[in-house]
């Protein structure tokens, strides 16, 4: 094996790229202890946590009893790679591993309100990536104080694979506040 020392290696006069290796290269090994300083930009390593959105509800929406129904966060803030559909109101991403979250917060119509479920489905199946709920004895209705309600999972997603908030109350209807709440709906990839 051959040492080579020195201080810099630069391109020679009218040439733009450098290379390290060449046909017989497989890998390129730095030691423990090194730092590598990036003052240009890079490619080709490293990743990307998109797609990526966060969604808000753009104004209340009512929710009949006994009815498994889709929050409608029709008010995007992000939407790297426009995987959000504001009129379907579902997350369709490509292929990968992605955090998902959600949060609600919901005034009871009557005092009849005594369950709800808050959840991210996928594919609109039985499939639940993450979910929140309460079932109380009596009634959760508290002179129209709002209730909070949020999840986060983590899901895999095939291309075609979507997901979306859905709520249900028994009982009673409510409403899923948006004046001075924050309901939001959010996703993002991991790095894998």
């Amino acid at each position: 094996m051959s040492k080579l020392e020195t201080n810099t290696i630069d391109t020679i006069s009218g040439s733009t790229n450098l290379t390290l290796g060449g046909t017989n290269a497989t890998d390129i090994t730095i030691p423990s202890g090194v730092t590598i300083t990036n003052n240009g930009t890079q490619s080709g390593f490293g990743g990307t946590n998109t797609p990526a959105f966060f969604a808000k509800l753009g104004s209340s929406q009512s929710i009949s009893s006994n009815t498994d129904t889709v929050v409608q966060f029709n008010t995007e803030y992000i939407d790297s790679d426009s995987k959000y559909d504001t009129s379907t109101y579902k997350f369709t991403p490509s292929a990968g591993t992605y955090l998902i979250g959600f949060n609600v917060a919901i005034i009871p119509s009557s005092a009849s309100l005594r369950q709800f479920v808050g959840r991210i489905r996928k594919n609109d199946t039985g499939n639940t990536v993450a979910g929140s709920g309460i079932y109380s004895s009596s009634s959760i209705y508290e002179n129209g104080a709002p209730s909070w309600f949020n999840g986060t999972g983590i899901a895999e997603a095939n291309g075609t694979d979507y997901f979306t908030v859905k709520v249900y109350g028994y009982d009673s209807g409510f409403t899923v506040q948006a004046e001075n709440y924050p309901c939001y709906f959010y996703a993002f990839k991991i790095i894998e």
